[in-house]
């Protein structure tokens, strides 16, 4: 237990801080301005027993306005019977003051919390009284702000009357959050369990969503994970990650999780090397212990934790937010439904855009497909009328749902909407392609196969290192594929392109691409051979057959970028059609290859491939009856 000996000595020494509850608020008057801890920082006896002074002196004092970012407490102050003595603006619209805002009774104020200390030392926003919690002080005399410092340290500094609630139970943590006795007008000590924040376990949906984002993240970065269920269920994802780093806003349980099993090192941090920096903390008693005089984390004021330039120092810096609808060109809302309020800008835009100045750096937007019980699609073709674009289309660089990635820069609107389709909930894509092609977001004659035929098989992704030691990735081609694939035909030699297609006919327009990458998987497989260069997917090997179902046959071809062919590409794309062919139940491939192109005879005639010469043509057509033994032991 702590020792409270301390805080009764200071008693002796300063009696009139430790004045009565009438005494302490009868300092407040008409028209005050009224701060308020944070989160799970917020002074809960304090506030209440604000609420009660004013029930019993409802002439105390009248038209004060409350101000804090948002609480988590059952806000008392929203009881109608009060709203001539208080009414409330919060800079972050949470569950117990939604229907206050959205109703006229309160008021929300739209702001880059970053600069919210600024808008109290310029007094845009006076700050009169600041209801705080602490810890216990130190034989020196200084407390601390444990697990709020945000922007409450910025509304102490600017207080006419500071108010402190000394809590047993609050933790003493490193940083700026360290506030000497002086500078508190009046203590009201009181022990309570802090206020915890939870959220529910993560379905599927979620759990799908979190692998999604593990991928993009890289070992030695640094994270910012945002406020919610869909952030909170990304870090449990990343226990295979080796020396992350934090710097954040919102220190949860899932971080501190990941620092107790040495994911989360510090390590390979490029500013506050060896340092989890934060500015609040939202999560369990058991966390707010570890967190007790916790040398390896520190809580900054919100202007440092959030401020982009200082974001931008870290190496891989990755911000990993939610949203509640993206438009089909990358607009994003986090903060309303409409013209309903429903949160708030909070740090998000922030760490977006310190994220993409910072080297290396990536913002991933993750979010389910749908909501309200799969009746609303979250991908949209434009947002609601009267919300708030809380990221434009240059802050995003991922979005992330439960089928896939999308990835935005640098795309043009028409790639940008064909990404975003292609993540969307299944039973809403025909909509979204049809909304597009009506508002000219992409071509007016986009093919698209609806349902499970054109579902993208992403069961069929698969790792594979060639004989000469080439790391391939072989997966199915996308809709959204188009552009890569364009760059990859038109990459290829002449020789290479005759040789595939039988033909000198050099260009491949959308029309013909659109065979490519709109497939119906219940009648054809194109499987893509892909490495990445500087970060970006690169095409190298196309693999393809198409069903002849009167014979129950494939007709199957291959083409390999002409740096990449001897390298063993055009084997392990060939290996694995025939395992998908096999699995598909069907008997046997054919296929058509030039007499002169005797790289890919003998590679055929390897796999199994009969050979037979067709007339004078100067064409081979081949034909293999599946074995028994082939790639699919190898899977």
């Amino acid at each position: 237990m702590k020792d409270k000996r301390l805080l009764e000595e200071f008693r002796k020494i300063h009696p009139e801080k430790f004045a009565s509850e009438d005494e302490i608020f009868s300092h407040i008057h008409a028209g005050d301005r009224i701060f308020i801890g944070t989160g799970c920082g917020e002074p809960q006896y304090l506030v209440l027993a604000l609420v009660n002074y004013v029930k019993n002196h409802p002439k105390a004092f009248f038209d004060a306005e409350l101000i804090h970012v948002w609480t988590l407490g059952v806000a008392p102050y929203n009881d109608e019977k009060l709203q001539g003595n208080f009414r409330l603006d919060s800079f972050f619209v949470g569950d117990s003051t939604r229907n206050s805002v959205n109703r006229g009774a309160a008021d929300y104020t739209p702001v880059f919390l970053s600069q919210v200390p600024d808008l109290f030392r310029s007094e845009l926003i006076p700050v009169d009284v600041a209801l705080i919690q602490t810890s216990l002080p130190d034989k020196h005399g200084y407390l601390s702000l444990g697990i709020s410092v945000d922007v409450v340290e910025s509304a102490v500094e600017m207080a006419d009357v500071v108010v402190a609630q000394v809590n047993m139970n609050m933790p003493r943590t490193q940083g700026d959050g360290f506030i000497n006795i002086k500078d508190i007008d009046f203590l009201l000590p009181h022990d309570e369990p802090l206020l915890e924040y939870s959220v529910k376990a993560p379905n599927d949906i979620v759990q799908s969503i979190g692998r999604y984002v593990a991928r993009i993240i890289e070992d030695g970065s640094t994270i910012q994970v945002g406020y919610g269920l869909i952030p909170d269920a990304v870090v449990p994802n990343l226990v295979d990650k080796k020396d992350l780093g934090v710097h954040t806003e919102l220190l949860s349980d899932g971080i501190v999780n990941l620092m107790k099993k040495g994911v989360v090192t510090n390590k390979k941090k490029t500013h506050n090397p060896g340092k989890t920096i934060a500015s609040f903390c939202m999560g369990s008693r058991e966390t707010y212990d570890f967190l007790d005089e916790n040398p390896a984390v520190e809580f900054k004021r919100i202007d440092y934790t959030n401020h982009p330039l200082i974001i931008a120092r870290n190496r891989l810096m990755t911000a990993i937010n939610s949203a509640m609808e993206v438009d089909l060109t990358g607009q994003a809302t986090a903060e309303s439904l409409g013209g309903t309020f429903y949160s708030g800008i909070g740090g998000q835009a922030d760490f977006m855009r310190g994220a993409v100045l910072a080297p290396g750096g990536k913002t991933i937007l993750a979010l389910p497909s749908t909501a309200l019980n799969e009746s609303v699609s979250r991908i949209v073709p434009t947002l609601q009328e009267g919300a708030g674009v809380t990221l434009n289309r240059g802050d995003v660089r991922y979005v992330v749902t439960e089928y896939g990635i999308a990835y935005l820069h640098g795309k043009n609107i028409r790639e940008r909407a064909m990404d975003l389709i292609a993540i969307a909930h299944p039973k809403f894509r025909p909509w979204l392609m049809e909304t597009a092609r009506k508002r000219a977001l992409i071509y007016k004659d986009q093919i698209f196969i609806p349902g499970e035929k054109g579902m993208y098989p992403e069961e069929l992704e698969i790792y594979r290192t060639t004989r000469k030691g080439l790391n391939l990735f072989l997966r199915p081609a996308k809709i959204t594929d188009e552009q890569v694939l364009k760059d990859f035909f038109y990459g290829l030699s002449e020789e290479s392109l005759y040789k595939r297609f039988f033909s000198v006919r050099k260009d491949m327009p959308h029309k013909r691409l659109q065979d490519y990458v709109a497939v119906d998987y219940s009648k054809k497989m194109e499987i893509l051979a892909t490495i990445v260069e500087k970060e970006k997917e690169i095409i190298i090997g196309l693999g393809q057959y198409e069903l002849n179902s009167d014979m129950h046959l494939a007709e199957v071809a291959l083409v390999v970028s002409d740096k990449f062919q001897g390298l063993g590409v055009g084997k392990e794309l060939l290996s694995y059609l025939i395992y998908l062919a096999k699995r598909q139940g069907l008997l046997g491939f054919t296929g058509e290859v030039l007499v002169e192109n005797k790289f890919m005879v003998r590679l055929f005639e390897k796999m199994g491939f009969d050979t037979e010469k067709r007339g004078e043509e100067g064409v081979y057509e081949m034909r293999m009856w599946f074995r028994e033994v082939g790639y699919g032991d190898r899977i």
